[in-house]
């Protein structure tokens, strides 16, 4: 048995939109403005997916240091924004495709507000989405189930109907914890094996497989073992 989703929660970053170069390159460009410790790449592509004061937070070396960080990282983003963004193949057309059999979507994004409607017009899929919940719409933050919750209240959907889609763990802790359908994606950020860890029910590995996925997916218990694995 198959069911349509009551609402589809979309994380940005990974998910819909390619700019992981991006985040990298702003990140190690605020840390390289100033003297002191600063992360790998590495280390900063795990951390994707976490609000900044969370990724920035190991490395801070005094309390003006976080405003700088950001600041620069803005600076850097907004320069390079639109040369540096772009929706994955195949994704305007999922997304509209989901909308036109009338799924309900939402963005739930550890993104800032401002920032992530600019990759949603940017890549033409704001007009899909009924809302957006960003960093600064909660006081708590993905893998933290607030987002999630606040995003079912918008939408006045029931959470074990309602299926999040996402490229970290953290989306997928967050879904699990507010009783929401895990889905992962694999062309993002993090592994599939990290995903499955995390609590996803299934991975997806191509953009062309999310409809028919959405659409047809087996009605499968929240309290089923997480993506398979005891």
């Amino acid at each position: 048995m198959s069911t349509q989703p009551s609402a589809i929660l979309w994380d940005l970053d990974g998910t819909l939109v390619d700019s992981i170069e991006l985040i990298v390159a702003a990140a190690m460009n605020a840390f390289a403005c100033r003297p002191g410790p600063c992360p790998s790449e590495a280390q900063i592509r795990n951390t994707i997916g976490r609000p900044l004061p969370t990724t920035f937070g190991p490395w801070l070396v005094d309390d003006d240091d976080l405003p700088f960080l950001i600041s620069k990282y803005r600076e850097y983003q907004l320069e390079h924004h639109d040369r540096l963004t772009s929706a994955y193949d195949g994704i305007v057309d999922a997304v509209s495709g989901l909308h036109a059999a009338g799924c309900r979507m939402a963005i739930v994004t550890s993104k800032v507000g401002f920032m992530a409607e600019r990759a949603l017009v940017h890549t033409g899929l704001s007009s899909y989405m009924e809302c957006v919940i960003a960093s600064d719409s909660t006081t708590k933050h993905k893998p933290d189930p607030e987002p999630v919750r606040v995003a079912l209240k918008r939408l006045v959907a029931d959470p074990g109907d309602a299926i999040f889609v996402g490229d970290s763990p953290y989306d997928m802790q967050a879904a699990r914890a507010a009783d929401v359908h895990a889905l992962g994606v694999s062309w993002g950020a993090f592994t599939e094996d990290a995903l499955l860890d995390a609590g996803a029910e299934a991975v997806i590995h191509e953009p062309t497989e999310l409809v028919a996925y959405i659409l047809r997916r087996p009605e499968t218990p929240l309290e089923a073992p997480l993506g398979g694995r005891s």
